[in-house]
């Protein structure tokens, strides 16, 4: 495994020991609902079932249609605080 990877694995699973990990993803989900990007995301949705038909959309055909779109309508806003909130927690715990 190289450096970058085992890092990103160390990260990861100090947030999870800590509970971070679920406190971020609660933030995450409560200000995408917030600034109404659950709402776009499930506009698009329908909007895609409709046009290709109920019949001849699957599960994997849609999260593969709405991925993009839907991590290009996340605020700016949202990712600089949630990226805040990850920097404040590795700097709290810089023995990692």
């Amino acid at each position: 495994m190289n450096k970058d990877a085992q890092m990103k694995a160390t990260i990861n699973q100090k947030l999870i020991e800590t509970g971070e990990r679920e406190r971020l993803k609660e933030l995450l989900r409560a200000k995408l609902i917030e600034c109404g990007w659950k709402d776009q995301l499930k506009a698009h949705c329908k909007d895609v079932i409709k046009e290709k038909g109920l019949e001849h959309v699957t599960v994997d055909d849609l999260v593969a249609e709405i991925t993009p779109k839907g991590r290009a309508l996340v605020p700016d806003s949202v990712k600089k605080e949630l990226l805040q909130r990850i920097r404040t927690f590795l700097a709290q715990h810089a023995s990692l």
